[in-house]
């Protein structure tokens, strides 16, 4: 009798990608909450003179870390990945007045759409606010800049395995069951790759214990994906992406004059059908 399980293909979900100019609008983003929109990149979204005062702030941070999680990379601010919500809260605490520097003086991008997001909510009846517990609260997003050599600066990878398994002591477990919204602006690019990768492809908790990321959602092999349809955003300064991080995505490879890529980035989504969590 055959006991051998053959891993199953990847099934493909349609992708619903929106690009265009301009400033964000709140209908869009609630769109990709409701899980309407798959992806959203809106170009010149916020001013290239803040982002290059944001890029500054950001090399030149106290707070600048390297990542020892296994994910390489640099960051200012605090992940909840892999973290209990002690360890969360209090780095996230910590972290606060280095995530505030990287806006000094500036008009900060990030909270303006966090608050235009939470005015046009609150008019739904629908409360928006930090993720919390006793230990503390989220900061309003992290500053990352990926470092991984090869193919990829950021391994494929979803955020709804980390989401799912933070634990009963972390609140935000509760949006693992709708869709986790990853936002991340773009103050800094290299010349050459730093393309944000979306594949067609949002897997089950099933789908993670076939490929060993149960509980990280990373990294997926290319061979698991080599079948899925992908999109690509050509990114450049300026520019916000908005996508539901429950399907599979990652950076591609970087190269050129030695500018970083920069990310600010920040996860929300519905825990109740009348709150919206946000963190980091």
């Amino acid at each position: 009798m055959e006991t051998n399980q053959v891993s199953k293909a990847p099934a493909i979900s349609p992708l619903a990608i929106r690009e265009r100019t301009g400033s964000i609008s709140t209908a869009e983003i609630i769109s990709v909450l409701k899980g309407e929109i798959t992806g959203l990149h809106i170009r010149q979204a916020f001013s290239t003179e803040v982002a290059e005062e944001i890029t500054a702030n950001f090399i030149g941070s106290p707070g600048l870390k390297e990542r020892k999680d296994g994910v390489p990379g640099q960051y200012v601010g605090a992940s909840h990945y892999r973290k209990d919500a002690a360890t969360y809260f209090a780095e996230s605490e910590n972290a606060r007045p280095s995530v505030g520097a990287l806006f000094e003086n500036l008009v900060d991008p990030v909270r303006g759409l966090f608050e235009a997001l939470k005015r046009e909510l609150h008019d739904q009846g629908i409360e928006l606010r930090l993720a919390r517990s006793e230990h503390g609260q989220a900061n309003i997003c992290r500053a990352l800049s990926w470092s991984g050599r090869g193919t990829f600066s950021l391994e494929p990878h979803d955020d709804v395995a980390q989401v799912l398994c933070a634990g009963n002591d972390h609140e935000i477990s509760a949006v693992a069951e709708n869709t986790v919204a990853a936002l991340n602006f773009y103050p800094s690019m290299a010349e050459e790759g730093g393309n944000l990768r979306l594949w067609s492809h949002k897997p089950t908790v099933a789908d993670r214990k076939s490929q060993g990321v149960e509980t990280t959602g990373y990294p997926y092999s290319a061979a698991y994906l080599e079948a899925v349809p992908c999109r690509e955003f050509q990114l450049k300064v300026g520019d916000i992406a908005l996508i539901d991080g429950g399907f599979i995505h990652g950076v591609t490879g970087q190269s050129g004059n030695g500018k970083r890529r920069l990310v600010l980035n920040s996860f929300f989504g519905f825990a109740r059908p009348d709150l919206v969590l946000w963190w980091t």
